[in-house]
């Protein structure tokens, strides 16, 4: 087992699957933490490409690309899950070493392995079955047994809020099953209390070190804003053992996300990435160290960074665009609002940059990451 931090097992060349706002914001900090970031985009303006030391174009699911990738890196990492596990599974036994490995990644490409995996492991997840047909006996014997339209979800190949359906009616469900012609999972919708995530990095000798609860806004399948710390602190010693149960199960090295449901009989689990995540945005002005640098850390085979916090409240808004051109710098000319500009080209619905707001108070910081992000240009609209 590699111990972090011995220089002679450090893998200074990272290269990162994808090329989004996530690989972009590696690539920020990767120098700090004494590592260079190459970058597998599809596109010459990808948003990373500008932060990165190296850039390959190509598809992540086209081996020569990956390859040519891997060939100039000690260590492939990714920022999203839209890749290929037959081709990683292949890669890794020819000695390419991806963190995480294919069999970590499985728990967050393949929401249908998650849900199974995690139930006969007596993890808490919503009552859910798994189907390809609207004709599956189990199907019409899950949708017997619920009182409202249950969440259809894709197995692969969406993230993100994407690939997640809410019927209206719970006779829509075998037809939207059809429609879909994949392997879906069916599973209970849950009344909620509320959203909250927990953050995690895993070294590469196992050991885990958990950021703090935060609270998560929600508005159409999409996270939009981030309170740090979390509006449910009687969770957070039960959010962390949850998290960290789910650490040593998927056995994945760099950062951990679970997004959790708050139910009235406790956390249940929703979403689970293996990357740095939106929820943790917050951690480049709130933490010791924040999610990116302690990705690459972690990937790379050095000594993890404290994960503590270093302000009282911060507050975390995402930038979508709207009907008119976003305006970054209207957004930095409101005091105290600390933007971070993805470099993208603006879209209608295309999450653009973050604005993160810290202070003592928590009503203050949440006045001044929304004036910022409004001010920037966001589609949506102040969360309750």
């Amino acid at each position: 087992m590699p111990v972090p931090g011995d220089p002679q097992l450090i893998s200074s060349r990272v290269g990162v699957v994808g090329a989004g706002q996530l690989a972009r914001m590696m690539g920020e900090v990767a120098h700090d933490v004494g590592v260079t970031v190459s970058v597998l985009a599809l596109n010459e303006d990808d948003s990373a490409v500008a932060t990165a030391d190296h850039v390959v174009i190509g598809d992540p699911s086209d081996r020569a690309a990956f390859v040519e990738l891997a060939r100039d890196v000690d260590v492939v990492t990714f920022d999203h899950e839209l890749v290929d596990l037959e081709l990683l599974d292949v890669l890794a036994r020819e000695g390419v070493i991806l963190r995480p490995g294919p069999a970590s990644l499985r728990y967050a490409v393949d929401k249908a392995y998650q849900r199974v995996q995690f139930a006969e492991h007596g993890l808490p997840v919503p009552r859910f079955i798994v189907v390809d047909s609207r004709n599956d006996p189990a199907l019409h014997a899950f949708l017997d047994s619920v009182a409202v339209p249950p969440v259809v979800k894709v197995a692969r190949g969406g993230y993100d809020g994407r690939g997640v359906f809410f019927p209206d009616q719970v006779g829509d469900v075998a037809a939207l099953v059809e429609s879909l012609d994949t392997v879906v999972v069916v599973e209970e919708r849950l009344e909620l209390i509320g959203e909250v995530a927990q953050l995690l990095v895993r070294a590469c000798d196992g050991e885990v070190a958990h950021y703090p609860l935060v609270t998560t806004v929600q508005s159409d399948g999409m996270c939009v804003e981030v309170r740090f710390p979390s509006q449910f602190p009687e969770l957070a010693a039960e959010a962390a053992v949850l998290g960290h149960t789910v650490a040593d199960l998927v056995g994945a090295i760099g950062i951990i996300a679970i997004e959790l449901f708050v139910t009235e009989s406790g956390l249940v689990i929703n979403e689970v990435a293996l990357r740095p995540h939106n929820t943790g945005h917050w951690t480049i002005e709130g933490a010791a160290t924040d999610q990116f640098s302690n990705h690459l850390r972690a990937v790379s085979g050095q000594r993890l960074g404290s994960t503590e916090p270093v302000v009282a409240h911060a507050v975390m808004v995402n930038v979508v665009g709207a009907d008119e051109a976003a305006m970054p710098a209207a957004g930095r000319a409101i005091s105290g609002a600390f933007v971070h500009d993805y470099g993208k080209t603006w879209r209608p619905g295309r999450k653009l940059g973050h604005v993160t707001a810290v202070d003592d108070d928590a009503e203050r910081a949440r006045v001044t990451a929304w004036a910022g992000a409004l001010a920037y240009g966001t589609r949506t609209r102040e969360a309750t």
